[in-house]
């Protein structure tokens, strides 16, 4: 976009539901709700529910990436948004353990030589998978916008086959484990959302421009994603190379979650917001969405939040849902407040650097 643009409002409401989604599976699965395959149906029923639930919101890291490659194809490469994204990491990476330490929820015993150099280097020893794999596509970004845009649209489309079939489509059907598939957790899959999303941006996906088709491939592709698991599930008992494949489905570079992602997105993009306070609300709260994920996904907070909200007593019972919900809603509360804090002190620390001195008569 534009410098000076306002944000798509329908845009901006995806990223919030998407962070809310991320929050989610951390819940279900840190917090031990979705039982852990193999397991059989009839004694877990409320783990069969969790992963229906997971399948629903698994697409939210593909859908967070996608919005960004959809803006970034067609925008100027910015140095100071990689300034930007070095800062806020290190912000909280940083000042996290040392909040930790003052208050005693953590001892300084507790924290090893390797565990500060994590701190000070959280791209180099992806204390966050995300923001690294996040920084490397950014850092591509200006290549890969440049090459999208040479292509012809055949082109484009027979390299974003061959991608999609080497990332996506082999390990989608080879039910064993392969040793380059990295699950979707690397800046690889981040460079195919790229170029996914540029395509979408350039050309789109005419049958989903529909919104009950998008609405319907989100749905069917997260069924499925849970059907396949569950059934691979049954048959890995007897089969052992499906044992394996039970929790393919729930990678983020699977086919499944892809197409679920895709047609998510075209669900926003079809989906309009007029202008006013509650656009304006909602690009505020999104602007936020990055901090929240930093905050409750620091390695010394990403296990603690949910024994500080009682997680583990609900994961046997469908208790676990309304309780989700509301411990969903108050870590994205939390989470958006620090973060916007942050910001205004950002901004005033830029205020104050960016002043150029006065001259001396």
């Amino acid at each position: 976009m534009k410098a000076g643009r306002k944000r798509q409002a329908n845009f901006e409401l995806l990223r919030i539901v998407a962070m809310l989604m991320i929050i989610s599976l951390h819940y279900l699965v840190k917090g031990g709700a979705a039982t852990p395959f193999p397991f059989a149906a009839k004694e877990h029923a409320a783990g069969v529910l969790a992963w229906l639930i997971e399948s629903f919101c698994i697409v939210a890291v593909n859908c967070y990436v996608l919005i960004s490659g959809y803006f970034c194809v067609e925008s100027a490469w910015k140095p100071g948004r990689v300034v930007s994204l070095l800062c806020q990491v290190l912000f909280y990476s940083l000042l996290i353990p040392v909040i930790l330490l003052l208050t005693g929820v953590v001892s300084v015993k507790d924290l090893s030589l390797y565990d500060w150099i994590g701190f000070a280097l959280p791209f180099g020893t992806e204390h966050y998978w995300f923001a690294t794999a996040y920084l490397v596509m950014y850092l591509f970004a200006p290549f890969l916008s440049a090459g999208i845009q040479k292509l012809k649209k055949r082109e484009l489309q027979i390299l974003l086959a061959l991608l999609l079939a080497f990332f996506s489509l082999e390990k989608t059907i080879v039910p064993v484990s392969l040793a380059t598939d990295r699950y979707g957790y690397d800046f690889g899959w981040f460079l195919c959302l790229f170029v996914t999303a540029g395509y979408i941006r350039l050309y789109g996906i005419p049958w989903l421009e529909k919104r009950s088709h998008a609405v319907w491939g989100y749905v069917l592709s997260c069924l499925l994603v849970w059907l396949l698991s569950l059934f691979s599930n049954t048959l890995g008992k007897e089969i052992e190379a499906l044992a394996h494949y039970a929790d393919m489905p729930y990678t983020y570079n699977h086919l499944l979650c892809l197409t679920g992602a895709v047609s998510l997105f075209y669900v926003f993009q079809n989906f309009s917001l007029r202008e006013g306070r509650a656009a304006d609300v909602i690009r505020l709260l999104a602007s936020g969405t990055f901090g929240v994920y930093l905050l409750h996904e620091h390695i010394l907070v990403r296990y603690r939040w949910l024994e500080w909200l009682k997680a583990d007593q609900m994961k046997e019972s469908f208790l676990f849902v309304p309780h989700m919900v509301c411990c969903v809603l108050l870590i994205y509360a939390v989470g958006t407040a620090v973060d916007l804090a942050r910001a205004w002190v950002f901004q005033r620390v830029a205020a104050v650097i960016g002043r150029k001195p006065k001259q001396k008569e």
